[in-house]
């Protein structure tokens, strides 16, 4: 436990020393490392990956798929309560607990998702996001093997997020651990494949693409969805005026 929780306190540290590392105007200055690693990433998915997502999803019934689908996202809501409450958003955090007891009991483990059938809101947050809410900037971006697009940030939240507040890693039988990472990362491809498809016959430069949509999309996120304001300053006044649009 020490082990882990020190762990845990490097990588933030860490994170915020290095968090101004990547400039505004370069926020990719390992490129050719990060390419190397998305050619990997793309190999190993058209060859391995997306074929068994594609198997899962043509073999698995969809009311089969989505109340697996439904198992994950409620085990995930016990690291957005967390995080919501580091971001001292308590409301968010009462709300995501109710939907948590809600689809845990009523809907069997939360195979179904009886809190969203009742209107009750998802507030998902991670320690990426927390950590960008309290001003930490993105640092680096980065491509992760097999995992993809993060940054400096994000990558020292996922560990967080896993060491600490995912229920999967309390999970002791590690053959029983990282089989049910393996079930939620496929469960996971599964659900994008018409989005990669129309990335590759979309863009130009599909590696690019997704590091431009990673970062607006993590922007949005950390801002619940509304635009961050800009801050326009001149010799007599300054103000900050809302962006018009945001990436959700």
């Amino acid at each position: 436990m020490r082990n882990k929780s020190t762990g845990v306190i490097v990588s933030v540290f860490l994170t915020t020393l290095l968090g101004g590392c990547a400039s505004q105007a370069n926020k990719d200055p390992l490129e050719s490392l990060n390419r190397g690693v998305y050619k990997f990433n793309d190999t190993a998915d058209k060859a391995v990956i997306k074929p068994i997502a594609g198997t899962y999803k043509a073999l698995m019934p969809s009311p089969i798929r989505s109340g697996i689908n439904n198992f994950f996202s409620n085990i995930n809501t016990v690291v957005s309560v967390a995080n919501n409450l580091l971001q001292f958003k308590f409301s968010n955090a009462m709300t995501e607990s109710g939907r948590f007891i809600i689809n845990s009991t009523f809907g069997i483990g939360g195979l179904f998702d009886l809190a969203g059938k009742d209107g009750i809101e998802k507030h998902n947050e991670d320690f990426g996001q927390t950590l960008g809410y309290w001003g930490v900037g993105d640092g680096a971006y980065l491509v992760l093997p097999l995992l993809g697009a993060s940054s400096l940030r994000d990558t020292t939240g996922l560990i967080v997020d896993s060491w600490a507040f995912d229920p999967l890693y309390y999970i002791h039988n590690v053959p029983t651990r990282t089989g049910t990472r393996f079930a939620k990362a496929i469960d996971t491809r599964a659900q994008y494949l018409p989005a990669s498809d129309l990335l590759d016959e979309a863009a130009l430069d599909p590696y690019a693409y997704m590091r431009d949509a990673y970062f607006q999309r993590r922007t949005s996120q950390i801002n619940d969805g509304e635009a961050p304001a800009l801050k326009i300053e001149d010799d007599e006044f300054s103000v900050e005026k809302p962006v018009t649009s945001a990436v959700k």
